[in-house]
């Protein structure tokens, strides 16, 4: 099987055919999948959020797709982290582009990891490896991917389930974007309380 015969493979009612076929394992699957995706980007990260909220209901397969997709991306953030100083990540964490964005997070911390986060077809990928390499600090990474991966993962499982109350209410789509709002506002209130600590922490030390 070529790769493109690979990728053609993953529709929605294979994926969920898959989960039926290993139902007996319960909310496994449906963990794993998410989880698997941060390691390979290619895989259909979208789809796969769609099957578990088709098969496990709304609230179920929102919190497995959620708790799947975290736990792979910070693997990632800790392999790349710990293993940051190796030849190939080296090699990466020179590149001009990489830099670049390196940067841009390490000034702006919560803020575009939380944006970045909430679209489903950014390269997460990416997103992780360079969080990774960058300086940003593990609780304010781990912030941003809590809260955006919530809002991404649950705007796709609630779109996906009830597709056709999109049209008919439009006061749950206010509601999800007020949501969104206050999760954005939240982290960021979030993380200035986090930078004010470590600054009086750093202050200590340096007395």
């Amino acid at each position: 099987m070529d790769f493109a015969a690979f990728q053609s493979w993953f529709t929605l009612e294979n994926i969920m055919e898959l989960i039926r076929q290993y139902r007996s394992f319960g909310p496994l699957p449906g963990i794993l999948l998410p989880m698997l995706e941060a390691f390979l980007p290619f895989l259909p990260l979208f789809l796969f959020v769609l099957a578990n909220a088709n098969a496990f209901g709304l609230w179920l397969g929102f919190l497995f797709s959620w708790i799947g997709a975290i736990t792979g991306a910070f693997l990632v953030f800790l392999l790349v982290r710990k293993f940051g100083q190796r030849r190939v990540l080296v090699f990466l964490s020179r590149h001009p582009q990489v830099q670049k964005l390196m940067n841009w997070v390490e000034r702006h911390g919560f803020g575009p990891l939380f944006l970045l986060m909430c679209f489903p077809f950014t390269p997460s990928a990416i997103i992780n490896i360079v969080a990774g390499l960058s300086k940003i600090s593990v609780a304010q990474y781990m912030l941003a991917l809590t809260i955006g991966k919530m809002v991404m993962i649950f705007t796709i499982s609630f779109v996906g389930y009830d597709l056709h109350s999109l049209v008919t209410k439009p006061l749950r789509s206010i509601i999800v974007a007020v949501i969104v709002f206050i999760l954005w506002y939240a982290g960021k209130r979030i993380e200035i309380r986090m930078n004010k600590s470590m600054e009086k922490a750093h202050n200590g030390e340096v007395e």
